[in-house]
């Protein structure tokens, strides 16, 4: 194989992924999915999607799907359902969160920034 056509499968392999990626999170991702993806650490965003979880609550929007899942950030752990939400209904939620811890404030501005 030539190295311009191993090059360029990488480079179309590595869009598709990321398409792939985009797509699911507009179809519905856990809160945690969609702040990683925005380049927020996990310890983070663990603590900013337990804030939008109670957003969600008190703006009645529900998730667009509830899946089981053995997989959390903390790592694994017994079934637990897990709620998915869509990229749009993050927006509504980071746009009424209001944090009061400075490295919440600082999560939120990167998810507004790679949103």
């Amino acid at each position: 194989m030539l190295a311009a056509t191993r090059t360029a499968r990488q480079a179309l392999k590595t869009r598709s992924a990321a398409t792939r990626f985009r797509a699911s999170l507009n179809r519905g991702r856990a809160i945690t999915t969609h702040l990683i993806a925005a380049g927020i650490d996990t310890d983070t965003a663990a603590g900013v999607a337990s804030g939008l979880r109670s957003v969600a609550k008190r703006l009645h929007i529900a998730p667009v799907k509830v899946a089981r899942t053995n997989r959390t950030v903390d790592g694994g752990c017994k079934r637990r359902s897990v709620h998915h939400f869509t990229a749009r209904q993050i927006t509504v939620l980071v746009a009424a969160y209001k944090p009061r811890k400075a490295e919440y404030k600082a999560a939120i501005q990167a998810y507004r920034l790679a949103a």
